[in-house]
C-alpha cells in the first residue's frame, strides 16, 4: 500500500473520480481518495485495506467495488452514502490518496505499480501541492471524534490514543455485519 499526501483543488468531482479510476486501471491498482481530516493515521488505512480484502475473499463484502469496500471500512460504516462523507469533494481539500495493488504489500516499500500510479496521480491537474497531510498543524481531533462517534467519556475511560479508538471503529464494522 502506498499513500499520496497532497492538497487537491477539484472543480468537477465526477471528472476527478474518473481520472482516479483511469490511473488505477492503467497501473492495475485500487485508488481511493480521502479527506485527510478523517484519516487517523497510516495504520487506519492499512487496517481498512486488510479488512476489506478479507471480506471480499470471504464473499462478505458490502460493495461490489474494492475501492468502495475500503472506504466503508475506513469510515467504519455500512452505508456507502455515509462513508462518502470521508471522501474528497469539490474545492480545495487536504487529501490522502490510497494506492494498493492488492498484493498485500512488499517488504521494501511500494510495488512498481503503486509507485507508477503515485507518479500518475502527481501529474493530475487537481493536485496543487504535494505535502504531508496525515500530520499537519491545525488538524482537529474534534473532527475525528465527531465522525467516528468517539465521546469524551470514552476517551477519559481509556489510555488508548484517538488513532487506536478509530482503529477499533474500523474493526467493529466486521462485527456489525
Amino acid at each position: 500500500m502506498e499513500v499520496f499526501e497532497c492538497t487537491l483543488s477539484i472543480d468537477d468531482l465526477d471528472a476527478f473520480v474518473a481520472e482516479l479510476g483511469d490511473v488505477g486501471d492503467r497501473h492495475g491498482v485500487t485508488i481511493q481518495a480521502f479527506d485527510a481530516r478523517y484519516v487517523a493515521d497510516r495504520a487506519h488505512l492499512e487496517r481498512s485495506v486488510e479488512l476489506a480484502d478479507r471480506a471480499i475473499a470471504r464473499g462478505e463484502n458490502i460493495a461490489r467495488d474494492r475501492a468502495v469496500e475500503i472506504l466503508l471500512y475506513a469510515a467504519g460504516r455500512r452505508q456507502i452514502d455515509r462513508a462518502l462523507e470521508m471522501g474528497v469533494g469539490e474545492g480545495e481539500t487536504r487529501a490522502v490518496i490510497l494506492i494498493d495493488d492488492g498484493s498485500g504489500g512488499t517488504e521494501g516499500g511500494p510495488s512498481e505499480a503503486e509507485t507508477a500510479a503515485r507518479n500518475g496521480l502527481a501529474d493530475l491537474d487537481a493536485v496543487v501541492a504535494t505535502e504531508p497531510t496525515l500530520e499537519f498543524e491545525g488538524r482537529g481531533e474534534e473532527t475525528l471524534c465527531a465522525f467516528f462517534d468517539v465521546t469524551d467519556a470514552e476517551r477519559a475511560a481509556t489510555d488508548a490514543s484517538l488513532a487506536e479508538l478509530v482503529g477499533e471503529r474500523v474493526a467493529l464494522l466486521e462485527v456489525e455485519k
